[in-house]
């Protein structure tokens, strides 16, 4: 069994920072937007290096959605950031009508997605994002695990034309994929082979699964975990050939039950492979506050709650 080490815990959210720093080296066509968050989001060191290229709107989302898609027409590729529920819900409207139906190559990037916001409370942990934005035409929606796959996708996504949702957190969490790898958007990730469960899992839960693995591993258990960072467009392919192997599925996710990956694997398999499959997510609820970890335990999104789902869904087949 191959293990995993974390190189240090980081957040996702200095990923995106820290790849926005390598476009703004590397690509002049990128242009940075914030709704007066700069340092949660960690675009500083961009504004400092690139003045003319960042653009504080304010507290004013739906008003830097426009000037986004206002943008691109004249070449630029606009990066969007604030935390996800205001990247969204409060602003889906001008996404829906200023990007997503004109196909703008905007990228929307939002940090403080999920549970792990913790103590900011319901209010700010938004767990319907995914749904919302997968279900637009034409967006691809990605959900990066560590810091290093953030930053890995945040320079790939400069490069893929039209719009764009990355999704990443606030927490310091497990750093454990490779610094120089390569992020291919719509190319699920192979972490760990295996012949009795599939699991497959998106952001913080992804460390969660490998956790799992290595316990259901001592049981004689045999887990195979992918990690699928593009919910849209999703690696069907990598998920129908696991489960032809393991002939049952976990999906373990930080967002709600409806509409997240668990519900675009159950597609795949309703459609051509139908399969025992147990979620791992919220159950449509909102959240409340306390520390991510707290938060996590409490509604079932960590490697406890993936070892029963993995036991029960093997009953199952």
């Amino acid at each position: 069994m191959k293990k995993y080490t974390d190189s240090g815990k980081k957040d996702t959210r200095s990923g995106f920072g820290a790849g926005l720093t390598e476009l703004g080296k590397t690509n002049e066509d990128v242009v940075a937007l914030c709704a007066d968050l700069t340092g949660s989001l960690k675009m500083d060191e961009f504004k400092a290096n690139h003045p003319e290229r960042f653009f504080q709107v304010g507290i004013a989302e739906a008003n830097m959605m426009g000037i986004a898609a206002g943008m691109t027409i004249g070449g630029k590729i606009p990066f969007t950031g604030t935390f996800a529920n205001f990247s969204t819900g409060r602003v889906y409207d001008q996404i829906r009508q200023s990007i997503a139906y004109s196909h703008k190559n905007v990228k929307i990037c939002a940090s403080h997605a999920g549970l792990t916001l913790g103590e900011d409370g319901a209010t700010h942990q938004i767990l319907e994002d995914i749904g919302l934005m997968k279900m637009l035409p034409g967006m691809t929606v990605i959900n990066t695990c560590d810091y290093n796959q953030t930053k890995a996708a945040t320079i790939a996504i400069a490069k893929h034309k039209g719009p764009v949702y990355l999704r990443f957190g606030r927490p310091k969490v497990a750093n454990f994929t490779a610094e120089d790898q390569s992020f291919e958007i719509g190319k699920a990730v192979h972490l760990q082979e295996g012949n009795d469960v599939t699991i497959v899992a998106t952001g913080h839960l992804v460390w969660e699964a490998l956790q799992a693995a290595e316990t259901l591993n001592e049981q004689g258990i045999s887990a195979e975990v992918i990690n699928i960072h593009t919910i849209k467009p999703l690696d069907d392919e990598a998920i129908l050939s696991s489960v032809n192997k393991t002939k049952c599925i976990v999906t373990a996710e930080e967002h709600n039950f409806f509409g997240g990956l668990g519900e675009s694997v159950s597609r795949v398999l309703a459609e051509n492979a139908p399969t025992p499959q147990e979620f791992i997510a919220t159950q449509d609820t909102f959240g409340e506050s306390g520390t991510p970890e707290q938060l996590m335990n409490k509604y079932g999104l960590n490697a406890e709650a993936i070892v029963k789902a993995a036991k029960k869904v093997m009953a199952r087949k």
